[in-house]
């Protein structure tokens, strides 16, 4: 099951600010219990599980789902380079990736709730795994609603002060007067989350 108890709680736990708004930033001397208290390697190993799953919002299954699928992938590539490369490229991520929504958690909402059009079809699933040339972009209806008005005006300005880049992912362009999203290449080694240690997380499951 996914966890629905307090976030601040699993941020303490796992020693970062977990889901990205200020409201979960952990207070300045305050020690994780993973950092106040020596581990073994397992216990190093779940806990780097556990930070990845928590951070992408999934349940134990799920998370567990996306290391067999990457085992059994015929990419190239590592276990765990191909793991990561499903994990970005959840339509949810990737509307977080791109500045559509604030934290992952409120990206998976909106898509859940079909804001979004995938390809010109309208969509409700966030865990949809996309590929080189999709297109994400807000349905009509929305692009005048209080909430999108707003995000539009800060992605504007956000535009101005990074030179016209919204987001730090390479492999999405983002365009922002009309709210569309593309997927223009698959992540790669440098575009991952770097505070996962997924080499960790797959030495985990392979016990």
């Amino acid at each position: 099951m996914r966890y629905t108890g307090p976030k601040k709680k699993l941020c303490r736990r796992e020693g970062i600010n977990l889901f990205g708004t200020e409201k979960y930033d952990l207070e300045k001397g305050k020690r994780s219990v993973l950092r106040s208290r020596k581990t073994s390697e397992f216990g190093t190993q779940l806990r780097k599980k556990q930070l990845a799953k928590r951070m992408f919002g999934l349940s134990e299954k799920q998370f567990f789902s996306y290391f067999t699928k990457a085992q059994k992938s015929g990419a190239a590539g590592t276990t765990w380079e191909k793991m990561l490369k499903l994990l970005e490229l959840r339509l949810d991520n990737v509307v977080y990736r791109s500045g559509f929504a604030r934290t992952r958690m409120q990206s998976r909402q909106f898509v859940g709730h079909a804001h979004f059009n995938l390809n010109g079809v309208k969509v409700s699933i966030p865990s949809i795994s996309l590929k080189v040339g999709d297109v994400i972009e807000l349905r009509p209806k929305l692009k005048e609603s209080p909430l999108y008005k707003s995000l539009l005006e800060e992605l504007e300005e956000f535009a101005k002060e990074s030179k016209g880049k919204i987001s730090s992912a390479k492999w999405i362009e983002v365009d922002v007067k009309n709210l569309k999203i593309t997927v223009t290449a698959l992540p790669e080694k440098e575009d991952f989350e770097q505070v996962i240690d997924i080499q960790k997380i797959v030495e985990f499951y392979s016990k």
